[in-house]
């Protein structure tokens, strides 16, 4: 990889004309900046990144923090997000902090170092003081903010379709889950499942999930089956939960879906490859990386916003996992 000792070698002038050059700093004549050009291109050199933010005080450097990089919902939103950000030039700083809030303000403190212009956040946190007083703006990501610009999608919407297909495709004793307490999406979630339920002719119970991590999803799928094992339906969360629950499923010898339907959240791309293939409600999570991309990009460009709140919509996708409606007419 070519450094910029190499550039100003084969440009014929010092190290610090270059840095000039590359750093709008101080003069450089005309015909001494077309031999660095010439040199960068033929050299194929990429600047240092976080050397030219700490020297400049400005960068292109944007910052992506998610709660758990296991998940792979989470790459789908960044590479949205990625593609968006190389449109325009911008790069990416992406930490993981784990659902642990002392990770989630270490990252935040070193996107500051490292002069970040902007942050995009799908952490738990998002009533909290980290994100006061920034000097660059925030937006939200599968989460929702009082204080901050959000893209998320619709979680009511989401919840109440998932019920609503899995009672007419048979299930009679349903078995709910419900996300964190601190997440508004998963209790939107929540809150459109359980007024689908009410209003159906079903029995139900819910299990509380501390985290949508693969240690918790394994805990839930024991606990189900232990506390209600007459369950004929299962409403997961997401979609690790409902994968740890199908797996739970078939190692008691339970059939899917004559004996248990089961319906995750999410549409993670592990959820066609299961056997059987999950059905899920789909959240379109690259939209929603571009999406939130793009909403940074006009706060950042100081354009004229004129919705802060991005809501997209959900989808139904029906594998085997569930029932067909036919076989239950």
């Amino acid at each position: 990889m070519a450094t910029i000792r190499d550039v100003a070698k084969k440009a014929g002038v010092s190290v610090a004309t270059v840095s000039r050059a590359l750093n709008d700093k101080g003069y450089v004549h005309e015909d001494t900046r077309k031999l660095i050009n010439k040199a960068i291109l033929e050299l194929n050199y990429k600047p240092n990144e976080v050397a030219r933010s700490l020297y400049k005080k400005k960068s292109r450097l944007i910052g992506l923090l998610l709660p758990d990089i296991r998940n792979p919902f989470f790459p789908e939103l960044a590479r949205g997000i990625e593609d968006k950000m190389q449109e325009h030039g911008l790069r990416l700083i992406i930490g993981n902090a784990d659902e642990n809030p002392a990770k989630e303000i270490d990252y935040i403190e070193t996107f500051k170092q490292n002069n970040v212009i902007g942050l995009i956040t799908a952490t738990n946190q998002t009533e909290t003081s980290y994100y006061e007083n920034l000097t660059f703006p925030v937006v939200f990501l599968d989460r929702t903010s009082n204080q901050h610009p959000s893209v998320y999608a619709d979680g009511l919407a989401g919840g109440k379709m998932a019920a609503k297909e899995i009672v007419r495709r048979g299930s009679k004793r349903i078995t709910l889950l419900k996300g964190p307490m601190e997440l508004r999406t998963a209790q939107d979630r929540f809150k459109g499942a359980i007024d689908e339920l009410c209003n159906s002719n079903v029995d139900f119970n819910v299990i509380t999930t501390a985290s949508f991590t693969f240690a918790d999803a394994e805990k839930t799928a024991q606990e189900l089956f232990e506390k209600f094992p007459e369950t004929d339906g299962v409403i997961a969360g997401n979609d690790l939960g409902a994968s740890a629950i199908l797996h739970e499923a078939l190692r008691k010898g339970i059939s899917i879906p004559d004996q248990l339907q089961i319906i995750g959240y999410d549409d993670i791309p592990l959820s066609s490859l299961l056997f059987p293939p999950l059905s899920t409600i789909r959240q379109p999570a690259y939209d929603m990386g571009k999406e939130a991309a793009t909403l940074l990009i006009k706060i950042m460009d100081n354009e004229l916003i004129e919705h802060k709140n991005i809501q997209l919509p959900v989808t139904f996708i029906d594998r085997q996992t569930t029932r067909k409606v036919e076989d239950n007419g």
